[in-house]
């Protein structure tokens, strides 16, 4: 039926999502200064931003695992979501410079993220 085969999709997204978040955490601390180059400029403290939402993305991806915490790491991630979203809107200003991508791929992926955010969104759900 398609109540099972849904529930199997969304647990091999949270799966895989929970796997792209503690990766992406810990890809902070290997490649710190990947990440410096596109946190805004206008913000000051720019590898304590990289470890600190590196930190986030382990801490919440490692809860998405477990249904008991499943609910705050998907709200825990829209808010992450959102915060760094500034980053992707400031390498898309850099036409991908910031990123040394092409604009073509700075800008899409912007819309990426709300792809995202709707993945935790459903992710927080029973």
């Amino acid at each position: 039926g398609l109540v099972p085969m849904i529930s199997k999709i969304k647990t091999i997204s949270i799966v895989l999502m929970s796997l792209l978040y503690i990766g992406g955490g810990l890809n902070h601390f290997f490649n710190p200064d990947w990440y410096v180059r596109i946190v805004p400029p206008i913000l000051p403290f720019k590898p304590a931003i990289v470890y600190l939402s590196g930190l986030f993305e382990i801490i919440l991806g490692t809860m998405l695992i477990f249904p008991k915490t499943r609910f705050i790491a998907g709200w825990g991630l829209i808010v992450l979501l959102l915060v760094i979203f500034p980053a992707n809107i400031y390498v898309a200003l850099t036409q991908g410079e910031a990123m040394d991508t092409t604009p073509i791929i700075a800008w899409a992926r912007l819309p990426f993220q709300f792809v995202f955010i709707a993945l935790a969104y459903w992710h927080s759900k029973k």
